[in-house]
């Protein structure tokens, strides 16, 4: 006998163990199956289970349940990323609490220290993974930097090396100061900040009175400056481009130059450049072949090597003795000094107030520094090209369609990839020096060793370079590395290109188009063929969730106080496509009473003999209510499969809803009740075949969102063996003959009972109050039916009676149209008709003012813009419910009129 609630906790526990222990998620290389395979978009080492992550991979598994249930033999891979500079910054912090650091460890034991705490602490995002319910083929899992991976990207750096496609470049670069590394893009976060224009005279050099005007927010960059910038077509400067200034406090020359990077609306119009220490500058002084002056060092401080030789007294301009107490001093520290000089010299013309994006560390917190330095380069200009064309041939789709012109933004104004960072935790570069700096490049240090010797002729001592790769070069490679590449394995062959890629459009260029980049060079194929873009999740108000709103959510909470199925399923019927997912514990709680309502519908099939029959035919039904619901089931099995079939997860996910809530609990069962009471042994068994073999339908089309509650269902109703749900086959829709009339039989008195309802509930009649309906204008065949369901029909809208209409209308009644005949609901004697008939009208009148009120402010143009979106969007989505209010309450008012 089931329990009266469902508990979820000590259920998924329990089922999760006996799949796991049964393999019940593995692949079958060798099984025959047609393949369906979707990698993981691998989580951090260092990570914990987020909404992000809820939302992705609960997408996954849907699909991976789905297609294992279809027949296929499905791959979901797992694995988890090295995450380089995060897992190095928690070691670092252990460290750091034990009085030390890894310098005073050295590389190799910091290495090893690193490892014990990835062995140790580095699987909780896996173990959150099977919380979530996730069916991944866990003895498959991988780690981008175990031995096999390790080989590929070896692999990978050589050849790309031999091709003359890695090479190593002087550029600028994302420098955190804090943590004295490259960082990518993705881990760079501007942020909005208050900060200052100075605004700086710069003399003219010949012409004593004559100054240019720069405005800035970096004054502490300046003694890197070598130019300043005008816009070619600005009259203001026109007879000045060519021509010197002097650099207030060193006095070196720097020309002036025209360029259309520098914008006449923006400041003065004139621009200093740094190239050392700003990318906009960096790409005006490749272009005007201008020097490349570094004065700022690995953390940020003031360095003056570059500047030193012209440090000497010029009249007017600081004293070379200030200009070198700069040297060592923080950015933030000489940027007050270099202003309060350049006053006291009348340099400084004024300051505005400023805000500003700056550009912050994603992990730390450190205003990032853009960095002259020497690093490793890919070429993805060239990479770029047949992954370009894979989309554009259709090889590879993205859902949304629209996503793609992201991926060409990107792809076709692609820059050199930095792969380097300087960093102890990674893929180590796999290059040594020579002691005149020659570089060889190998697997390992012995095939570099032959290299060394071919070249200098005999044995040298090499160095192997100190810095690691960027964790995106190795994740990039995770559709085929993780399948054995090199390595020809079967594997490989068989599972390789994978199906679907689902993931964040945050991704798209550091991951995915690194992954297409990778596939086609070295698979010479795309790595899958879908690309399916999720949006990000939000709360209810359609904010970004975030530590500092404080508006955040925690899934594991979500699962402990409402379990996994119902945090499943909300996130599939939330998750549309093109549209971000806002989500908040109320609906969670909401779709938790469908995970309820599922089970008490099965309680109720259960407490009336409703038993699994295999002998069961679904055929040889006669009765029009069993034609009926098993028609509407395979309807429902249709559309779900079609909406899955597109990536409609929420779709899927209403459909399943729809027919389980509305279909067999709300009316199928109800109508149900009678006939399991009946004395009619045949009518009644036959109810129950159908009851129990829609259930069983329900818990199979449902298995692939709502896993553990659908198999425990399963079990306890004999349908098979525990844990068995998830290897059954997908249900099948089924074609029965005369469908249609038992469908228009039982759908008219389905809608004539919901008629009859809403006539009552508009009017407030009292539910102890019994009325009759009379059928006006009705085909014969319309009451006889109705007459056949006069138990049903009496039991579920309060009917005392059903009957062809005879004579005039009588007194006080309702209308309401049913197909071809009119329902007549006599409310005489049952309610004060005047009373309701005046209540309708206010409740009409208040409707159609607050509507008023809505559209005049939607009308209101300032009022749009300056509103928030969401504020903007709530008040549409108010304006369409008052209009349906409205149109109620006037239907209402007919009906009685």
């Amino acid at each position: 006998m089931l329990n009266k609630t469902f508990e979820p906790a000590e259920t998924e526990k329990r089922l999760y163990s006996l799949w796991e222990s049964r393999q019940a998620f593995s692949a079958q290389p060798d099984c025959g199956k047609k393949p369906f395979t979707i990698m993981i978009p691998p989580p951090n080492v260092t990570g914990t289970l987020h909404m992000g992550h809820a939302l992705t991979m609960t997408l996954q598994d849907t699909l991976v349940r789905w297609k294992r249930m279809q027949g296929y033999d499905t791959l979901w891979q797992p694995g988890t990323d090295h995450a380089g500079i995060a897992t190095q910054m928690v070691v670092e912090r252990s460290l750091a609490a034990e009085k030390t650091t890894r310098q005073e460890l050295g590389r190799d034991e910091f290495i090893k220290r690193t490892w014990k705490w990835k062995e140790e602490s580095g699987g909780g995002i896996t173990r959150q993974l099977r919380r979530l319910g996730a069916s991944l083929d866990w003895p498959r899992e991988r780690f981008t930097m175990d031995e096999g991976l390790s080989k590929a990207v070896k692999e990978v750096f050589v050849t790309l090396y031999k091709e003359g496609l890695i090479y190593r470049d002087r550029r600028l670069v994302n420098w955190d100061p804090t943590f004295r590394s490259a960082i990518s893009d993705l881990e760079v976060e501007s942020k909005d900040v208050a900060g200052n224009l100075w605004y700086i005279r710069y003399p003219v050099d010949g012409e004593p009175d004559t100054t240019i005007t720069v405005a800035t927010t970096r004054p502490e960059t300046m003694l890197g400056d070598v130019a300043v910038a005008v816009h070619p077509e600005d009259a203001r400067y026109g007879n000045l481009v060519g021509k010197n200034v002097r650099l207030p406090l060193t006095g070196r020359l720097i020309p002036i130059i025209a360029d259309q990077y520098s914008d006449p609306e923006k400041g003065t119009g004139a621009v200093k450049i740094t190239p050392a220490h700003d990318f906009n500058d960096f790409e005006v002084g490749r272009r005007h072949n201008l020097a490349m002056l570094s004065v700022l060092d690995e953390e940020a401080r003031i360095i003056l090597d570059d500047i030193e030789a012209e440090l000497h007294t010029v009249s007017g301009l600081a004293d070379p003795a200030f200009v070198r107490s700069l040297a060592g001093q923080t950015r933030e520290d000489a940027r007050k000094a270099i202003v309060a000089e350049l006053e006291a010299l009348g340099y400084l013309e004024k300051i505005e107030p400023h805000r500003h994006q700056v550009p912050h560390a994603e992990r730390g917190g450190a205003v990032v520094e853009p960095r002259l330095t020497t690093q490793w380069y890919c070429d993805a200009g060239k990479l770029a090209v047949p992954a370009v064309e894979a989309v554009t041939s259709g090889k590879i789709n993205f859902i949304p369609k629209q996503w793609e012109n992201t991926f060409f933004a990107w792809m076709r104004d692609i820059q050199p990839w930095c792969i380097s960072r300087q960093l102890w935790w990674g893929h180590r570069i796999p290059a040594w020096y020579g002691p005149d700096g020659e570089v060889f490049v190998a697997h390992n240090e012995a095939d570099a060793q032959e290299q060394a010797i071919k070249h200098y002729g005999s044995s040298t001592p090499l160095i192997q370079d100190e810095d690691v790769l960027d964790t995106w070069f190795s994740s990039g490679l995770w559709p085929f590395s993780t399948l054995g590449w090199p390595d020809k394995t079967p594997e490989l062959a068989r599972y390789y290109p994978t199906d679907v890629l689902v993931t964040g459009f945050d991704i798209i260029f550091f991951w995915v188009a690194r992954m297409i980049m990778m596939g086609q060079h070295f698979m010479g194929d795309v790595p899958f063929k879908d690309v399916f873009i999720h949006g990000l999740v939000r709360d209810e108000r359609g904010q970004k969730m975030s530590k500092s709103k404080g508006n955040g959510i925690d899934p594991l909470e979500l699962i402990d106080d409402y379990g996994a199925d119902a945090m499943r399923f909300t996130i599939c019927s939330l998750t549309g496509i093109g549209r971000d997912v806002k989500l908040g514990r109320k609906k969670v709680e909401d779709y938790r009473a469908f995970v309820t309502k599922l089970w008490n519908a099965a309680r109720f099939c259960e407490m009336n003999a409703v038993k699994a029959s295999a002998d069961f035919d679904p055929h040889t039904v006669q009765s029009a209510l069993g034609k009926w619901i098993i028609t509407e089931a395979s309807q429902a099995i249709t559309d779900a499969t079609k909406a899955l079939e597109v990536y409609r997860f929420d779709d899927y996910a209403l459909t399943c809803y729809r027919f389980v809530w509305n279909r067999f609990c709300d009316w199928f069962l109800e109508l149900a009740k009678p006939v399991f009471a009946s004395e009619n042994q045949n009518e009644a068994d036959e109810i129950r075949n159908v009851a129990a073999y829609v259930l069983g339908q329900i818990l199979r089309l449902l298995q692939p969102v709502m896993p553990f509650v659908t198999d425990d269902l399963w079990h306890a109703f004999g349908f098979g063996g525990e844990g068995t749900l998830i290897s059954e086959p997908w249900p099948t829709p089924v074609q029965l003959q005369n469908a249609d009339a038992a469908l228009s039989e039982c759908d008219q008195m389905i809608r004539l009972i919901s008629e009859v309802r809403t006539v009552r509930s508009e009017m407030n009649v009292p539910p102890s109050q019994k009325a009759p309906v009379f059928l006006k204008d009705a085909h014969p065949e319309t009451v006889a039916r109705a007459e056949r369901w006069q138990e049903a029909i009496g039991r579920m809208a309060r009917v005392s009676h059903v009957a062809a209409l005879e004579g005039n209308l009588p007194k006080g009644c309702a209308q309401a149209v049913l197909d071809e005949a009119t329902l007549i609901i006599p409310l005489e004697g049952l309610i004060d008709i005047t009373v309701e008939r005046d209540r309708l009208q206010k409740e009409l009148t208040k409707a159609e003012d607050e509507i008023g009120k809505t559209e005049k402010k939607l009308a209101n143009e300032n009022f749009v813009a300056r509103a928030k979106p969401e504020i903007v969007q709530e008040m549409r989505e108010r304006l369409v419910a008052q209009q349906g209010e409205s149109q109620r309450l006037k239907a209402a008012l007919l009906r009685i009129s």
